[in-house]
């Protein structure tokens, strides 16, 4: 009965450490594969025609507006023209 509880012993000692090792590994590997984020640093900012939210690097300005193409600069113009026929 003894032997038998010190084999019981030993082997929850052993899987505990064992445990503990895989806790360890897995931590590692999963700093290992973490690749550090690109951060873009810059505002995003909203096309007045699409609504869509752009990086401000990307985006046209056009009277302290701001679009996410030409293609909705000229179009937003063309509208303001047609709104506004002074």
């Amino acid at each position: 009965m003894n032997l038998l509880i010190i084999r019981l012993l030993i082997f929850a000692l052993v899987f505990y450490i064992g445990l503990k090792l895989y806790g360890r590994y897995r931590q590692h590997k999963l700093a290992k594969d973490e690749t550090p984020r690109r951060v873009e640093g810059g505002a995003m900012v909203r096309c007045r025609w699409c609504e869509v939210h752009v990086p401000e690097s990307e985006a046209l300005r056009f009277e302290e507006k701001w679009f996410c193409s030409s293609a909705h600069r000229e179009r937003y113009i063309e509208e303001q023209k047609k709104d506004d026929p002074a």
